[in-house]
């Protein structure tokens, strides 16, 4: 491990670094700089092409090359510049006036952040870097998860299991289905997250395109604003915004993840619980330790590990939904700094996935003791019995079934089938009824 991460405050940028270093590409400090760089440069172009002013086509591939080429080098002088600017935005615009200067174009410079506030920087930027992080990283990783969740229930599609309510032995259910439920509800949520846009702000100091309209009264400020966000950036401009963007639809977004984190934390409980129970055995890796006393052991560390880490996503996530919407009258400036952990919930949620999707890739199914717990559990059939029963007008036969088996310490196959004999039912109905056992009451669900 390099220095740095034995000295770095936070794990993420730690003991995890080698898990999430890609998502500095979207969250770290030069991140920010660079997408602030290519939505100013953006926009200085599409304020030429729409012959604001005049810029030659040498010009304008000398910006692209600037946003495409963009180094720690510039972030550094950026940064230089603001040390003496103290601010971050205009520091941003000093730097695009530097490039003009040095590429001979003197006469445009003033175009630069040509009527807007730094928030229409910043809330076009930031939500263009969280869309870049959403598609390209989160939601590929989260489907991939899922994908590797429903190949598992295809494998154990056909693997009775003794399910538990209450924690308390219940109707047999299949494995494959179990899992299924997660791949069913991890699908819904990754939906529900693809309609909520990426809301964007852009419209000056107070949303008002005061300056823009000041400037130029006869443009129709309110359409070049949207084109620019919604056909350049690839986001969507709300119409009626205070200095910042209302974060409602990142709020959204946040919650959304908070909601599949919190699948996620009930399929590592699960996971864990079935672990305990002896229904996986896991592959052991030589070289492992698994208690630094107890030599035997083979935890379910991954699993853990991922609990420990959705539950700190979460924590910010909630934080981060809760508070960005709010922000005094026209603006106050609690959302800059909260802005700058966005990424912290996802670096914790990408080191989580990585740990679940490692723990899935150990598990080994014990499927002897999914029979044996389920040979030991002949009460469960009591309710297929008195369903039937009930299907031919026996008199109250939940209350005989109830009578048989409530509380009691076991209940054997020679018990039930015991009973059965005693039923006033025809003979085909008995045989029916010895014919249901624990590893056949396992009912139906839809194809998978």
């Amino acid at each position: 491990m390099e220095l740095n991460n034995l000295t770095a405050i936070s794990p993420v940028d730690g003991r995890y670094r080698r898990q999430v270093a890609f998502l500095d590409a979207y969250f770290s400090e030069f991140a920010l700089i660079k997408y602030r760089v290519i939505t100013e440069i953006e926009y200085f172009l599409f304020l030429a092409d729409k012959r604001f002013f005049k810029l030659n086509a040498k010009a304008k591939q000398q910006l692209r090359d600037v946003a495409a080429n963009f180094s720690l080098e510039n972030a550094q002088r950026i940064k230089d510049i603001e040390a003496v600017t103290n601010h971050d935005v205009k520091a941003v615009e000093y730097f695009l006036k530097e490039q003009l200067e040095t590429a001979g174009v003197n006469d445009a410079t003033e175009w630069i952040h040509f009527g807007l506030t730094s928030q229409d920087i910043n809330n076009t930027s930031i939500p263009l870097s969280w869309k870049n992080c959403m598609e390209q990283e989160y939601l590929p990783a989260i489907v991939n998860l899922r994908q590797s969740l429903q190949q598992l229930a295809v494998e154990w599609k056909n693997v009775p299991m003794l399910a538990r309510t209450h924690g308390q032995p219940a109707s047999p259910t299949r494995l494959g289905k179990e899992v299924m439920v997660f791949v069913e509800r991890l699908n819904n949520q990754v939906e529900l997250f693809s309609y909520i846009p990426y809301a964007a702000k852009f419209g000056g100091a107070t949303g008002n395109f005061n300056a823009h309209h000041i400037a130029f009264p006869k443009k129709d400020w309110v359409a070049l604003g949207n084109e620019f966000v919604d056909n350049i950036l690839g986001l969507q401009r709300m119409q009626f915004t205070t200095q910042i963007e209302h974060y409602d639809n990142l709020a959204a977004h946040l919650d959304a993840i908070k909601r599949i984190n919190n699948i996620l934390i009930d399929l590592c409980r699960d996971i864990w619980t079935y672990v305990s129970m002896d229904y996986f055995k896991q592959k052991v890796k030589k070289g492992e330790v698994g208690s630094s006393a107890m030599p035997h052991k083979v935890n379910p560390i991954d699993f853990e590990n991922a609990e420990g880490n959705l539950g700190i996503a979460n924590s910010l996530l909630e934080h981060l939904s809760g508070k960005l919407p709010i922000s005094r009258l026209q603006r106050d400036l609690t959302d800059s700094t909260v802005l700058r952990n966005l990424g912290m919930p996802v670096a914790h949620t990408i080191i989580a996935l990585t740990s679940i999707t490692k723990g899935l890739g150990k598990l080994v199914l014990n499927e002897a003791k999914l029979k044996e717990d389920l040979e030991n559990n002949w009460a469960v059939v009591a309710e297929a019995i008195q369903t039937v029963l009930r299907r031919e007008n026996y008199p109250k036969p939940y209350e005989a079934l109830k009578e048989l088996t409530r509380g009691k310490a076991s209940i054997t196959k020679a018990d039930i089938h015991t009973f059965i004999g005693t039923l006033k039912v025809s003979a085909e109905v008995k045989k029916e009824l010895k014919a249901i056992t624990p590893h056949n009451y396992t009912g139906v669900s839809a194809a998978f």
